[in-house]
């Protein structure tokens, strides 16, 4: 069951919720349990679309957002699919940097967040809540666009000239310096262009 504030009033902006307040988003190795209960953090806040969880944590812990409730009961990514199921890791690849990784909510419902480090064992431990996205105000332009059209490849570089093109039939008469059989046209036409450019220089 999502559990989550009831919202009093109509949002009038979009809100930073920074996730577990004061605790930011960690776990504790030794003693195995997560910094906060962030169930119970959860349920405190209202979500709405255009809103953004705040995650002050380090790279020991990892930040999933999912949409399927399966993906995040399991807590693992080993299953999740790429149309569902986003990773955040703030770039780094140092254990323990301390990193800020925002997160917009721009799906309205349920909405899943934990971190599979250790094998899911801090998901399974705490690490881990659910909420539910309101309609709010709706998602703002920056966050509201089309999505990219698909990558097309550019024309390799035998396409960027078209083929000679040749003349069918022609014949050279007798004493006429005419275009032969098969000439390449564009050697003639650039001959023309050289003529005429030369001729308009005198």
């Amino acid at each position: 069951m999502i559990t989550a504030a009831a919202s009093q009033t109509p949002p009038t902006a979009y809100t930073n919720h920074t996730v577990g307040g004061n605790a930011g988003w960690f776990f504790n190795s030794t003693t195995n349990i997560s910094a906060a209960n962030y169930s119970s953090w959860a349920a405190t806040q209202t979500f709405n679309l255009g809103d953004f969880l705040i995650f002050n944590t380090n790279s020991n812990q990892t930040v999933i957002q999912t949409y399927n409730e399966s993906t995040f009961k399991s807590c693992t990514t080993d299953d999740a699919s790429d149309n569902d199921t986003i990773q955040y890791d703030g770039g780094s690849m140092v254990f323990g940097e301390a990193l800020i990784i925002p997160v917009p909510l721009t799906i309205k419902g349920p909405n899943y967040f934990f971190s599979d480090a250790d094998d899911g064992t801090q998901c399974q431990r705490g690490l881990a809540f659910e909420i539910q996205v309101n309609q709010g105000l709706g998602l703002p332009p920056s966050l509201n666009q089309p999505p990219p059209p698909p990558y097309i490849a550019p024309p390799g570089p035998d396409s960027a000239q078209s083929p000679p093109i040749t003349i069918p039939g022609g014949s050279q008469a007798p004493g006429n310096p005419g275009v032969k059989d098969g000439a390449n046209v564009r050697g003639v036409a650039c001959a023309l262009l050289f003529g005429v450019a030369s001729f308009s220089l005198f």
